[in-house]
């Protein structure tokens, strides 16, 4: 039996879950976002990847903040340079001098917070999740915590239109605990490796989080409701293909993270223009 191709793969998904998107999906909008930027479609965290999602249309992002050496906050994903960039190095033991001699493979300087707010500034209906990525405790002791949980809060609530929609995130308990502490206002979000379950619930809740982002993988309906009716709103994760959101749609997430959030827009709009899904701000 031949295989089927990839576009008719997704219209037989399409044709599946169609009738159930009415029946199952939330009455409230799901909000997909470019997982930084669209990292299967774009230089992932750079200013270019940012500025060519919001033109086609991608209003809601995740992107990834760390903290270099000298107290800048600076847009990547890994604390290693060597994935995106090709050099040696972490972030946190580098200075903004430093970094800003540095190119991705793709020839794109590395973005720091300040810039990428910048950009935010003057938009409208903007939806951003703002990862902090302080796990790695031998880069990031405790010391560090409150340093960068108070250079990051104060930036982005500076910057980020009074119309906007965001979040600070994280898989590491200590900045979600500071900031709970001493920011109560700012919506938080607990990422979890592992699907919705009790655990994840639970953990949420004593954190005293508003959200929980964890994987599409092992999450049920069930769960999910359990979820909502702690009062969470729920990321699902990763979306690397098309089919990926629409099941994540059918589970009844808040929040949809994609790869292709690009490819995604395309498909809902032309193929199920009748779900309830936005670009932006919920």
């Amino acid at each position: 039996m031949k295989r089927l191709s990839l576009s008719r793969s997704v219209m037989l998904t399409a044709f599946v879950l169609l009738p159930l998107l009415g029946i199952f999906a939330q009455e409230t909008s799901s909000v997909i976002l470019g997982h930084r930027g669209g990292r299967n479609e774009q230089d992932e965290n750079t200013l270019q990847a940012f500025q060519n999602a919001w033109n086609a249309g991608i209003h809601s992002f995740e992107t990834d903040v760390h903290m270099t050496k000298d107290g800048a906050l600076i847009i990547i994903h890994d604390s290693s340079l060597k994935r995106t960039c090709g050099v040696e190095g972490n972030v946190e033991e580098m200075t903004v001098a430093e970094l800003r001699k540095i190119r991705t493979l793709k020839g794109n300087p590395l973005l720091f917070l300040n810039e990428l707010l910048d950009f935010f500034h003057d938009k409208k209906g903007v939806y951003v999740e703002f990862e902090m990525k302080t796990s790695d405790k031998k880069l990031n002791p405790d010391v560090r915590i409150p340093v960068y949980c108070e250079k990051a809060a104060q930036a982005i609530k500076a910057k980020m239109p009074a119309d906007a929609y965001w979040s600070m995130t994280s898989f590491d308990y200590r900045p979600l605990r500071y900031l709970h502490e001493h920011y109560p206002q700012i919506r938080l979000m607990l990422i979890s490796g592992t699907p919705c379950n009790d655990q994840t619930i639970e953990t949420a809740r004593a954190l005293g989080v508003q959200g929980l982002a964890v994987t599409l993988d092992g999450t049920t309906r069930a769960a999910m409701k359990k979820a909502h009716d702690a009062g969470l709103k729920v990321n699902l994760w990763p979306g690397k293909k098309v089919e990926d959101t629409l099941l994540a749609y059918y589970l009844g997430a808040d929040f949809l993270c994609t790869d292709i959030p690009i490819e995604t827009k395309k498909y809902f709009d032309k193929m199920v223009p009748q779900a309830k899904v936005k670009f932006g701000a919920p």
